[in-house]
């Protein structure tokens, strides 16, 4: 199996969804338009084969070309862990208060 080829920093571009590695274009250009299409073409997930997974999808690959959407990213990533940490942590007073502790 050939390795895919190194960009200028030494380092593959690669995406990691779902548990499964997705090694991107080296053409930045064309890392822009795939994300750009997914994102365009996911606002129209209401028909067949389209999907709104593409969103964030484009999303994510766009944040590894600007730092705006990269942000924007990252902010989402944190906001969505505190979400499910105050709800787990919720969840397990009410087991407590329900076992009598």
């Amino acid at each position: 199996m050939e390795k895919p080829e190194q960009n200028e920093g030494g380092r593959t571009r690669t995406i990691r969804l779902l548990g499964r590695e997705i090694t991107m274009p080296q053409s930045r250009l064309l890392r822009i338009v795939i994300g750009g299409l997914l994102v365009f073409f996911g606002c129209f997930g209401f028909l067949p084969v389209l999907g709104f997974w593409m969103i964030p999808v484009g999303l994510v690959i766009l944040s590894y070309e600007f730092a705006t959407v990269r942000r924007w990213r990252r902010r989402s990533e944190i906001w969505w862990a505190e979400k499910r940490g105050r709800r787990r942590a919720r969840d397990r007073q009410q087991f407590d208060d329900a076992d009598g502790r």
